[in-house]
């Protein structure tokens, strides 16, 4: 099995930036991918942005040239730098992981922890 726990998240001024970071363990060697999706009240769940252990890159139209994903391979650690924040960033971000880099589904989440990220004047 594999854990994912997350940290960071929190409220934040529009234009102002927070980063989540999220550290795999227990059957890392199962992952190849790994990312971010999230939840706004209301709405379903969306992919925000993943990352393979090469370091390619997939990023939602909505956050591109914002959000950044970065990777610790030694770690297996995962970070979402979240600049220039708008009040549409607000929602609960989760951590995922993927066992092939093309997967498209996940096959790992933080479903049941996630991460609050509040963008609030």
């Amino acid at each position: 099995q594999v854990q994912l726990v997350e940290s960071g998240g929190g409220l934040v001024q529009p234009g102002g930036s927070l980063r989540l970071s999220c550290a795999a363990s227990g059957s890392i060697d199962s992952i190849n991918k790994m990312g971010w999706y999230r939840q706004a009240p209301g709405n379903e769940r969306e992919l925000v942005a993943t990352i393979t252990w090469g370091g390619s890159t997939n990023y939602a139209d909505s956050v591109k040239g914002r959000f950044t994903i970065s990777r610790d391979n030694a770690k297996k650690t995962v970070y979402l730098q979240m600049n220039s924040q708008k009040l549409e960033d607000t929602a609960v971000y989760y951590c995922t992981g993927y066992k092939t880099s093309w997967s498209r589904k996940p096959d790992f989440g933080s479903w049941g922890q996630g991460s609050q990220v509040t963008v609030s004047s």
